[in-house]
Order: C-alpha cells, then sequence, then structure tokens
C-alpha cells in the first residue's frame, strides 16, 4: 500500500491522506455522518489527487433481478450531479454495506453481493469512469472486490477499527464531525410507533376522529383558513411546551425502535408531552400544504429546534393507516434540520418523506437543493418574504387562489435554482488513496472556526 506521507499544511487546515481499503473503510460513516446500513453508497473523486465529491446512497435491492438496472441509474444519477455542480468524475469508489440475516454469514453477504458490485464497475465502465475500489461491509468486518494482495485483504476479512481510534476518527473529531450512529437507528427516531398495539391504535382512533372533523372543513374551502389558523396555534403551543422541557440526555441502544435506539430518551420524553389528540389536529392540518409551508417558517433561531422536535414526534405519530400522513412532518422535518446544518437528519427524513410519496413536490425540491450542495439561505430568504407578505412576525395562514399557490410553487423553484454553491472552503472528512496505480484521494478537515461545507448525496 502506498505509504505516501502529508505535505505540511497550515495549523488550521488538515489534510489526511487514506492509504489502504482499511481506511477508506473506516471513512465511510464520517462521510456520510452516520453509518449506512443496507445501503450501497457511491463517492465520486475529482482530480489526480482524488478529492471526494458528490456522494449517492440507496437502499440495497433485495431482488438481484434489479442490480442491473439499479447500477445504471446510480451511475448515472451520479455523474449527472457532478456535472451539475462543475465536473465529470475521475473515478468513483462504491461500499455495499449489509449486515447477515437469518442465522447467514458476513462471508455469505459478501459472495451474494459480489455480482452487484461487478455491475456497478461495469455501469461506470461503460461511463468511462474507473471504479477504483468496491468494498462490502458486513457485520463489523470488511472485504475488498479490487485487492487482490491477501496481506491487507485476506479471504476471511478484515476487522473494522475500533470506533474512535484512527487517524480518519481524530481527524475529523477535530474537524467537529459527528457519526450519529446508524442509519437503522436514525430512520427508526421518525418512523410510527411499534412497540406497543394498545398506543398504537389509541393513536390511530385520534387520527380518525381529527380527519372526520377536519378534512371536510379542509376541503370544503369556507373553513380552510379557520383550519389553518388552529393547527398554526396548536403546533406553536406544543413548540413552547416542548421549550419550556429541555430534551433528556440522549442515550445509546440496540434497535433505535420505540426509543430504545441514539437520542431514544429524548422523544420518549417529548412523545409524553404530547396527547393523542393534540398529534392528531396537528397531523391532519398540515395535510394542507399552505399550512404546511407557513409551519416551514419556523426553521431558524430559538424556534428550530423545539420545531424540530416537533416534526419528529408527530411523524411517529403517523401510525396505521395514516402512514403516509408523515410525509408533511418528515418533509419539515429535512428542511429544519438542512436549515441548522444537520446534514445527516435532514439527508434521512428527506429520504423517508421520498420513500412514502416519491411525488411530494416540496420534499423533491428540498432533496435536489440539499444534494447539490446549495446554501439553504436562499430558501430561508424566500420563506421571509412570504412571511413579511403576509403582514405577521410568525406563521399564520394566508388565503391564497389556486394561480397564486402555482405562482409560489414555481417562485420557490427559481429560488432553488438560482441558488449559489456555498464559498467556504470543503469542510470535509479525509479523503482515501487507492491502491498504487489509482489515483490518490485526499480531502481537506477545516478546524471549528470554518464554515461547513454540504456533502451532496441520497
Amino acid at each position: 500500500m502506498n505509504k505516501h506521507s502529508e505535505p505540511t499544511r497550515p495549523a488550521d487546515e488538515q489534510q489526511v491522506t487514506l492509504r489502504s481499503p482499511a481506511e477508506l473503510a473506516d471513512a465511510l460513516p464520517f462521510l456520510m455522518g452516520f453509518h449506512p446500513s443496507d445501503s450501497v453508497v457511491l463517492v465520486a473523486l475529482h482530480g489526480e489527487e482524488g478529492r471526494f465529491g458528490g456522494r449517492l446512497r440507496l437502499g440495497i435491492p433485495r431482488s438481484p433481478r434489479e442490480w442491473a438496472p439499479v447500477s445504471e441509474q446510480l451511475a448515472a444519477c451520479l455523474v449527472e450531479g457532478s456535472e451539475r455542480r462543475g465536473s465529470r468524475p475521475d473515478g468513483i469508489v462504491a461500499f455495499l454495506c449489509q449486515d447477515p440475516e437469518n442465522g447467514g454469514t458476513s462471508r455469505g453477504v459478501r459472495d451474494r453481493l459480489q455480482p452487484f458490485a461487478q455491475l456497478i464497475r461495469t455501469g461506470f465502465g461503460r461511463l468511462d469512469i474507473p471504479v477504483h475500489e468496491v468494498l462490502c461491509i458486513s457485520d463489523g468486518r470488511f472485504w475488498s472486490y479490487c485487492c487482490p494482495d491477501t496481506r491487507c485483504c485476506p479471504p476471511e476479512g478484515t476487522p473494522l477499527a475500533l470506533p474512535g481510534t484512527s487517524v480518519m476518527a481524530a481527524a475529523s473529531a477535530y474537524a467537529g464531525i459527528q457519526v450519529r450512529g446508524s442509519l437503522r437507528e436514525m430512520e427508526a427516531r421518525l418512523e410510527p410507533w411499534r412497540g406497543s398495539a394498545e398506543r398504537a391504535a389509541k393513536q390511530e382512533q385520534a387520527l380518525d376522529e381529527a380527519a372526520g372533523a377536519l378534512v371536510p372543513r379542509i376541503l370544503g374551502g369556507g373553513n380552510r383558513e379557520q383550519v389553518g389558523a388552529s393547527t398554526l396555534s396548536a403546533a406553536r403551543d406544543l413548540m413552547d411546551r416542548l421549550a419550556q422541557t429541555p430534551p433528556a440526555q440522549p442515550r445509546r441502544g440496540e434497535s433505535g425502535r420505540g426509543g430504545d435506539g441514539i437520542d431514544g430518551g429524548s422523544d420518549i420524553a417529548d412523545d409524553r408531552l404530547i396527547a393523542d389528540d393534540e398529534a392528531a389536529a396537528v397531523i391532519i392540518g398540515l395535510q394542507d400544504r399552505e399550512t404546511r409551508d407557513r409551519a416551514a417558517q419556523w426553521m431558524e433561531g430559538p424556534d428550530a429546534e423545539s420545531a424540530l422536535r416537533l416534526w419528529r414526534a408527530l411523524a411517529r405519530r403517523c401510525v396505521g393507516s395514516y402512514a403516509e400522513h408523515a410525509v408533511a412532518p418528515l418533509t419539515l422535518a429535512g428542511w429544519v434540520a438542512w436549515s441548522s446544518g444537520d446534514e445527516p437528519a435532514a439527508r434521512v427524513a428527506l429520504g423517508l418523506a421520498l420513500r412514502l410519496d416519491p411525488t411530494y413536490t416540496f420534499a423533491q425540491l428540498l432533496h435536489q437543493a440539499f444534494n447539490e450542495g446549495l446554501d439553504p439561505e436562499t430558501l430561508r430568504r424566500c420563506m421571509r418574504g412570504e412571511r413579511v407578505a403576509a403582514g405577521s412576525p410568525q406563521p399564520g395562514p394566508v388565503r391564497r387562489s389556486a394561480t397564486k399557490q402555482a405562482k409560489k410553487s414555481m417562485k420557490m423553484k427559481r429560488a432553488v435554482k438560482k441558488a449559489t454553491i456555498k464559498k467556504a472552503a470543503p469542510r470535509t472528512v479525509p479523503s482515501p488513496r487507492p491502491r498504487p496505480g489509482a489515483p490518490a484521494a485526499r480531502g481537506r478537515a477545516e478546524g471549528r472556526s470554518g464554515q461547513r461545507a454540504t456533502k451532496s448525496g441520497k
């Protein structure tokens, strides 16, 4: 493996070269902000030094029949996204992350996914882009599909580095980059309750009652403004209640479901502060997109934290037949997280929203802007302008005709297109240096005083 030494850098700017598949595997959670689970992750490399660029994550298709078309789509998507951001990738590194199931073994996972790895390589090969490395990460071990050297990549796999013991971990800690846990744990914070059937049944009954009372008023038009006002007032009251109760101390568990995972104690405490009928009324009210857009104005300042806690709690309340009603609070959670600089949380929330409804316009726009590395301040200015136009310093209902609603949607689309990419120096994790003969992959990790650069990907 290449043992190229570090060049001298200023004290506030650190560059680390990754010299082996082991260091590359260790880099993955720092690249994403969480440990991807059941995922294929693609990372673009740029220039002779192989600097990290755009990244893309997708759940591994269960059926091998889907691997070929998915590989083609992933390659096209990553290349097109990179070109929109300025340059075509000069190389790719890929990760296949999946733990064994039903008594299987991690080595069995490696063997089963090997055809998928080959399809990824040939998919980029058709676009004349080399894939320098494909790693399989399973049950705490990794394998390289590209490295034939058994000294660094033995057939039985290599254990991942212990958390916090690598050069990557030290550099990321210096840069202020944190790993939140696994993707599964982060998603569990936003998924419907699954622990107690009785609790879920009570919440679903409350949603039935709220829908019966509010939906006719929203669709009827005459009382739509009143429903919007009451929804926003109720949401404001819940936010104030959450703000008066500091989040419980985060803790880590095994699964994350039902409050047992990352920040599980905080989620349980928030759930207890909100009654079933209160949650149901706000969830149904947010299905009106005018009301949802007004609620999106709680995206900064002292409101942001309590708003994010509320949207997460409401997403967890969308149980049973109301699962798709979670799209609105999930999208709001993704927006507030992105606006607050929490990119991993935004990535997960928006991904779940689009999984439930791929056609949801607000989530599509946010997801596109986020993935292209745009500055959220452009959208914040757009929403502040809406607030001023409403003549109110706080979100409140404003009646709009269908024509005005269409104009507003076009205005947000234009804001996304005109948004400029952040000019801050990349404050990302160190990048990989592949084996001899492949371009080196480098990245910079700025000090805490530097701005945080956005990362692209899904």
